[in-house]
């Protein structure tokens, strides 16, 4: 039996224009309107035959009797690495991507937001981006008392991003305690980024060489604690989910929908999906089941890994869209955020 590897250029064809009038249309296409696609002078009765085949060799299935065929996941997969051609990224798309990755007067965080938000108008899908793997330094830490029992832990780094945490603390809790703890955070750790400074404070505990005070030493601690388990781990920015509502045809599909954007919301699969491009090369395509999951929810991701100014990746870019996505045009689309990304973080 012909295996999909050794389909002739007819299987081929046919199997290309489904496909193409999948992510057209998605719709299911009969013999009679492939023939005219074709352009070619093949009897429908032949296209039928080329058809049963594909269908054998479960790159095509006929959602209702007698009706057309639409392309299976392991159809669209074949389409993507044997017969898909794809374009260059047009000029006005790529304005569009730099002025949404532009840096002045932007946080790293913002630029992301916007090439991602940009990225989603586009494809017409959500789009998704992993921030890098960073920890900021600190540059001012203070503690206010709010009331008794409650002390507000305001945190400035270098890059000038402000964090406050409520923590409590004894009620008896006096303010030049606060006032010490903040001095003495200000003038000996200042500079450091905060596993330097947890580390710093480990070792003159270890040495009993703690400049503070039992209740200052145990508000400088439990201080850092508010950011404990934050240093070093990536963010995940989603935007334009909504675009993904807009291919939904039956209930049962939102059902699913809905079960997808609670696992987006969650963060942590996407997270992980994100996080094994980064050790891959180039764009990555997850179609449909291939990953847990999107799992019989219609979707397929693309996403590419994206470099800092040392070569090193640090980070995805990419979108999550219907399965009959306009692939030609955003696989491109996709790597060239990701370059362009690239070339942003080496300035």
């Amino acid at each position: 039996m012909t295996t999909p590897n050794e389909l002739n250029r007819r299987s081929s064809d046919v199997l290309k224009h489904i496909v193409d009038a999948y992510v057209e249309t998605g719709e299911p296409v009969g013999s009679k309107a492939l023939s005219g696609r074709l352009g070619m002078k093949i009897s429908s009765a032949t296209i039928r035959n080329v058809m049963a085949e594909l269908e054998a060799l479960n790159l095509l299935y006929s959602p209702h009797t007698s009706a057309g065929r639409l392309p299976t996941e392991k159809g669209l997969r074949f389409f993507v690495n044997g017969l898909l051609e794809v374009g260059d990224v047009s000029a006005q798309d790529r304005a569009h991507l730099e002025e949404g990755c532009r840096t002045q007067g932007q946080s790293l965080d913002e630029l992301l937001e916007g090439v991602t938000t940009t990225l989603s108008g586009l494809s017409q899908c959500a789009g998704l981006v992993m921030a890098p793997k960073t920890e900021s330094t600190l540059k001012h830490m203070e503690f206010v008392a709010l009331s008794p029992g409650r002390t507000l832990v305001v945190l400035i780094t270098q890059e000038g991003t402000v964090e406050n945490r409520i923590m409590e603390t004894d009620p008896y809790l006096s303010q030049s305690s606060l006032i010490e703890a903040g001095n003495y955070l200000n003038q000996e750790l200042a500079g450091k980024t905060l596993t330097e400074v947890r580390s710093f404070i480990w070792s003159l505990q270890k040495q009993n060489q703690s400049q503070l005070d039992t209740v200052a030493q145990s508000l400088v601690e439990k201080g850092l604690a508010m950011w404990s388990g934050e240093a070093n781990k990536s963010s995940l920015i989603v935007r334009g989910q909504s675009n993904l509502l807009q291919d939904v045809r039956q209930v049962d599909e939102l059902d699913r929908l809905r079960e997808l954007f609670k696992a987006m919301d969650k963060g942590d699969d996407l997270l992980s999906l994100v996080d094994q491009v980064i050790s891959a090369e180039g764009v990555q395509i997850f179609i449909g089941a291939e990953n847990e999951l999107f799992h019989h929810t219609g979707c397929s991701v693309i996403v590419s890994p994206y470099s800092n100014s040392s070569g090193r990746v640090v980070g995805a870019i990419g979108i999550i869209g219907p399965t009959r996505m306009n692939y030609s045009r955003i696989i491109p689309m996709v790597d060239y955020t990701a370059k362009l990304i690239g070339r942003k973080l080496g300035q």
